[in-house]
This record gives C-alpha cells, sequence and structure tokens, in this order.
C-alpha cells in the first residue's frame, strides 16, 4: 500500500445492507472464471466477457448501499491517453478480479432461510409480499462491506452476521480487455420489451434439440409485431413465436403445436423497428445466449434491442427490493453469413411455415 493511499485513505469503500442481493446480481454473469471491475462515482461496473463474441455487464449503482464513498484524489494521475479518466483529470480504478471466489465469498454464510428452522407455529406466515430478492425469502441479509485501499491493493470483502466478523482479501489483477463489444444504442434496428420469463421459458423449450445456433427473427405480419426464435440440432428443431394476439410453440417433427391465446399488453409490451417494412433476421450461438439463463431466471422484465451491424443486447430489469431495480445487460456478436449459408436456409423454412399457418387459417 502507498504512503498516499495511507494519508487520505482508501480509495474506494462501501456497505451493504444485504450481501444476498449482490450475490444473485453478480451470479447472473457468474459464467467466466475473471471479472473486470470498474469503480466510479455512479458505482461499481462488473464485466466478464468470453471469446470476444459474448459480454455479461452488471452493474451495481451507488443507491444499493447504505454507505458509498469513493475518494478519486487516491488514484492514479491519469495519462494524456486514459480513456478512463473522470473530470478530475485521474483514472478511475479498473482490476480483475476472480468471479467465482467473490461468490463464494458473499455466500460464506449459508443461503438457507433461518425461518425454516423453527417449528411450524413460530414461523411468521403473515408478512407483507415479498419479492425473489426480500430477506425474509432468503434469509442471508448479512451486512456486508467491500473495500479498495490503493492501486494495486487486493479488493477487501467483510461480512458480519451477529457478532461473527469474516474479512476476506481477494486478490486483484491487471484489466485484461479494453473495450466492450460495440453496440449502437443510437442505430437501433429493432427493440422489443417483454416478460423476462417467457423468454427463459423460450430459451429451456429451444435447448431441447441440443441446438448450436438461435436465430431471431422480428417483422410486422399482418399489421402486427411479429418474434420467432428458432433453433436447429442433432435431435431435431424447434421455434417459438410471439405476437400481439398469440404465443405458439411450433416443432416441425412433433404431431401437434401448443399455443395460448393471451392478453396483449402480456406479450410484446414494445415492439419497434427502425424500417416496419423490413424483416430483421440475425443469428447467434445458442450456448452464448444460455449463459444468460439466470438473469432470464430472476427478472422481470428483458429488452430484446439488435443494433445496425446485428450486435444483440439482452438487458434485464431485476427487481432487488420493493420499487429499486437493477439492470444486467449481455452483448452478443452474430454470425456473419454468406450468400447461400445456412442463415439463409433458416430464413427460408420460416417463411415456409408461415404460408403454412396461413392456408390453415383460410
Amino acid at each position: 500500500m502507498s504512503d498516499r493511499g495511507v494519508e487520505e485513505g482508501p480509495i474506494f469503500s462501501a456497505v451493504s445492507a444485504s450481501a444476498r442481493q449482490l450475490f444473485l446480481l453478480l451470479r447472473c454473469i457468474g459464467f467466466a472464471d475473471k471479472a473486470q471491475v470498474h469503480i466510479s462515482e455512479e458505482g461499481l461496473r462488473f464485466s466478464v466477457e468470453e471469446s470476444s463474441v459474448m459480454e455479461g455487464l452488471c452493474f451495481l449503482e451507488k443507491s444499493l448501499f447504505t454507505s458509498y464513498a469513493y475518494n478519486h484524489t487516491t488514484a492514479r494521475p491519469s495519462t494524456p491517453n486514459s480513456l478512463d479518466s473522470d473530470a478530475t483529470g485521474v483514472d478511475q480504478p479498473i482490476f480483475q478480479i476472480s468471479l467465482p471466489s467473490l461468490l463464494e465469498t458473499l455466500q460464506i454464510f449459508g443461503l438457507t432461510d433461518p425461518n425454516t428452522n423453527r417449528p411450524p407455529w413460530a414461523r411468521d406466515n403473515h408478512t407483507a409480499p415479498s419479492t425473489a430478492f426480500s430477506s425474509n425469502v432468503l434469509g442471508m441479509n448479512h451486512v456486508c462491506r467491500l473495500g479498495y485501499d490503493a492501486s494495486g491493493s487486493p479488493l477487501s470483502v467483510v461480512l458480519e452476521e451477529a457478532s461473527i466478523t469474516t474479512t476476506c482479501e481477494l486478490t486483484t489483477y491487471e484489466p485484461a480487455f479494453a473495450t466492450d463489444i460495440p453496440f449502437s444504442r443510437k442505430d437501433l434496428a429493432l427493440k422489443i420489451i417483454m416478460r423476462a420469463s417467457w423468454l427463459h421459458d423460450a430459451i429451456t423449450e429451444l435447448a431441447s434439440t441440443s441446438p448450436t445456433r438461435l436465430t431471431l427473427v422480428a417483422r410486422m405480419q399482418d399489421g402486427k409485431p411479429y418474434l420467432a426464435l428458432s433453433a436447429s440440432g442433432s435431435l431435431g428443431s424447434a421455434r417459438v413465436e410471439f405476437n400481439n394476439s398469440k404465443a405458439t410453440t411450433f416443432a416441425p417433427t412433433a404431431t401437434n403445436t401448443t399455443q395460448s391465446d393471451t392478453s396483449p399488453s402480456l406479450l410484446l409490451e414494445t415492439f419497434q423497428l427502425a424500417d416496419p417494412t423490413a424483416k430483421v433476421v440475425n443469428s447467434y450461438k445458442f450456448d452464448m445466449i444460455q449463459k444468460a439463463a439466470r438473469a432470464m431466471a430472476v427478472a422481470t422484465k428483458v429488452s430484446v434491442r439488435g443494433d445496425a451491424q446485428g450486435v444483440l443486447s439482452l438487458q434485464f430489469m431485476i427487481e432487488v427490493e420493493a420499487g429499486k431495480v437493477s439492470f444486467v445487460d449481455f452483448r452478443f456478436v452474430p454470425f456473419v453469413f454468406e450468400e447461400g449459408d445456412e442463415g439463409d436456409e433458416v430464413e427460408d423454412a420460416l417463411e415456409d411455415d408461415e404460408v403454412d399457418h396461413s392456408e390453415d387459417d383460410s
């Protein structure tokens, strides 16, 4: 630790009243061994990536903490070419840590609900409705203190439960990647908002065919928003369709199809295409999409966005407590197909099925 850090205090310190909230948010991006941490005045930004074609971003806003202190005067002065400096002219701290180690530390006191250890007549069964992150459901409302003293110092994690205090220091490493997967919010090809649980159910359904690719098709069909997710693999092929009048699961190898009529407000709540007359078709690695399954399972809504280059963003809104939400974002680089490649075959198959459906309705 440098003398300057001792004199001016740590670069960062924060206190959270619930270690479980931090754990469940960070577990959404827990598919990588290392997470890159970016400390700023607004909060902590955790990012992970795989093979440069997928990235997961989790931002812990300062409002999640009961106290949050960022001392920019302790950080290193910025270099002339620095891209991560704030208005004071200092570099914002960026480093890597072992994400599995951090997750293990946050759950060191266990995940069970202590209320279940009490006899049934002694349990409080008349509490107010709770979210998935409420302490009475999770049973892990331990105080968590985070600290980062100076550049190169370990990340300190202190957990407190009653009279027990556990202190862990996680080794920090040099950052491994400098930039995020580029995603142009100003040049969107599509934007769709829907229930995250429906996306989770669709991906689970499609996974049964052991697919390698997921193809997304979005267009206006008969004046109504239409979204289709299709996948094919060694065990067959399947497709899940969403529009504002029904949700249909269609498997070409099956004898029956299933569909359910649902209120339009519960399906594609928002559907925007840059060109309403165009069809948006892109394919992605299925196993990469599956890595966002944990976020799909706990989120309430998801924003599905694609830019003009085909980069896909899945932004999940997660309710951490009543009236408070956090966001976890995933970005995926699409497959680039040549003319006559498999991408055209998938699109042609969807068009053929569309014709079949119109004939059945007539």
